[in-house]
């Protein structure tokens, strides 16, 4: 097992297998296209450790799964339907919601991406617009 450094926004460095750290395009890219070595940090400036590690929790359980591309058009994507450990994972509050979206989108993790748009919709669904105003102040933060 290869072990990657990340460093997080908040200057914490989490250690995952790279394998893991993969699902992540944006560190898959850095370390096979940029020339990267492997016992570099590699500084996530855009997501704290919080979300890091529950990023990376995701990662380790969806590992296996074959990533789809961004622009896949599947019905898949289409469903509302959610498996019961992602139900499970993404059962968080609102702020986590929206900065689980905004980091599966800055690393490039489609299936995080997907699944945390999918809870947001949840979560506003039958809001009223000053409602879901408010909970968009959650995203500028």
């Amino acid at each position: 097992m290869h072990i990657i450094k990340l460093q997080t926004s908040d200057g914490e460095i989490i250690e995952t297998d790279i394998q893991i750290a993969k699902c992540s395009g944006i560190i898959k890219t850095m370390l096979e296209d940029c020339g990267m070595e492997d016992d570099e940090n590699v500084i996530l400036s855009m997501v704290n450790s919080t979300i890091l590690k529950k990023t990376l929790e995701w990662a380790e359980y969806h590992k296996a799964d074959a990533q789809p591309p961004k622009d896949d058009e599947s019905k898949e994507k289409r469903t509302d339907y959610i498996n019961p450990w992602d139900a499970n994972f993404i059962d968080v509050d609102e702020d986590t919601v929206f900065q689980l979206i905004a980091a599966a989108n800055a690393l490039d993790i489609n299936g995080l991406f997907e699944l945390s748009c999918k809870r947001a919709a949840i979560l506003i669904s039958g809001k009223t617009r000053e409602e879901i105003r408010n909970m968009s102040s959650l995203i500028n933060h």
